[in-house]
């Protein structure tokens, strides 16, 4: 059912088998010889990883995108967006900076969110020539600084009258164990509190604006998770920043259900891009970029549901707070997995977040208060 279970055929795999076998060994290869009370939770994390990697080489893949693009309506991106706005946070290279040359193409107006001002710069460039579009603004924030986030957005609201979807595209995936300035693990930080404030913030603004819409790019790694409550920063046991990553991609989809639930006005969507050939995964996961070589997607074809997200009628027509894949809601738990989290623990998750956040907040206050010099946010 959707949203529910994922039943997985088996899959048939040729020259592909050494991939899954790599991947096995590269995941889970320490624990194969655990032994005791470890065990069980163990073989659990190993039947999601293969059930989920075998059904990603189906699936996530550029052969899998050929397959799905032919059930694809070309008339449903056959529109213009001139007068809508669209914020797309991570927006000079990869899915973000593919998703806003299409909306840009499509007479929207584009608001970049980078951290980089001279790699926003050049990508901005790029798109204004290409798409012909002169309605493209830089922001130069850093996701990972909570506190700056919040600045950004609370100053967003000021300058601009309107705003009617908002993409949050950015992502990191650190290997080793590492802290922002406010003391969070930066993983959580950039993936999870960065998209809580943002949006939560930007709500009020969305919610005035005509055919409102919230995305979020997630993965398909999520599927491997089961919400964690108890360990949001990544303090115990070994780090595994693939596994810190799914983590985080899992509490973004529970974000999106329960952003639909509270804010009907406003359609909210999460979706898995596939697997892409993008300057973020050749760095962060350089031996699965090596592996899977050609059979990556293209960063055009992992930004496709964005976009169709975005700008469609068709998928405003979609229930809001579901998860998609190739223009299509798919299951947010494989079968058996044991992903699934209780009411309680959704709670839990959503008031450790509402905490933390209004410790940003309090902590912007500070600043602003302490230093009469406060940075703002730039707009170029």
């Amino acid at each position: 059912m959707i949203g529910r279970e994922q039943h997985i055929a088996p899959a048939r795999l040729s020259c592909e088998a050494n991939l899954c076998q790599w991947w096995r060994k590269e995941r889970w290869g320490e624990v194969v010889h655990c032994s005791g009370d470890c065990c069980p939770l163990h073989i659990m994390s190993l039947y999601r990883n293969t059930i989920w990697f075998l059904n990603g080489i189906q699936q996530y893949t550029r052969k899998g995108y050929v397959a799905a693009s032919k059930s694809f309506e070309a008339k449903d991106l056959e529109v213009s967006v001139v007068g809508r706005s669209f914020m797309i946070t991570g927006a000079n290279s990869g899915i973000g900076k593919a998703t806003s040359m299409a909306i840009a193409k499509k007479g929207g107006t584009v608001h970049m969110v980078c951290r980089n001002k001279d790699r926003a710069e050049v990508a901005k460039s790029e798109i204004v020539s290409e798409s012909g579009n002169a309605e493209v603004y830089i922001h130069v924030v850093d996701m990972s600084q909570t506190h700056k986030v919040w600045e950004f957005a609370e100053a967003f609201k000021k300058e601009y009258p309107s705003l009617n979807v908002l993409i949050n595209n950015a992502g990191c995936m650190m290997s080793k164990r590492e802290l922002n300035a406010e003391g969070l693990e930066m993983n959580f930080a950039t993936n999870t509190m960065g998209v809580y404030i943002l949006t939560q913030t930007l709500i009020p603004l969305l919610q005035k604006s005509r055919d409102p819409r919230v995305i979020t790019v997630s993965s398909g790694g999520m599927l491997v998770q089961k919400l964690q409550v108890d360990d949001l920063q990544s303090e115990k046991g070994r780090f595994d920043g693939v596994m810190v990553y799914a983590q985080n991609k899992r509490q973004q989809v529970v974000l999106t259900e329960h952003w639909a639930k509270t804010n009907p006005v406003i359609h909210f969507s999460v979706m898995h891009p596939g697997w892409v050939d993008t300057p973020a995964v050749s760095t962060a996961m350089p031996q699965f970029h090596h592996m899977m070589g050609d059979r990556l997607r293209s960063v055009d074809q992992g930004a496709d549901t964005v976009v169709w997200l975005a700008l469609s009628r068709a998928a405003a027509r979609k229930r809001s707070g579901q998860f998609f894949q190739d223009r299509k809601p798919v299951a947010t738990h494989l079968t058996l997995a044991w992903t699934h989290s209780s009411p309680e623990e959704t709670r839990s998750f959503l008031t450790q977040l509402e905490t933390l956040a209004r410790a940003a907040q309090s902590r912007r206050d500070v600043d602003l208060k302490g230093r009469e010099d406060a940075s703002t946010p730039q707009f170029v």
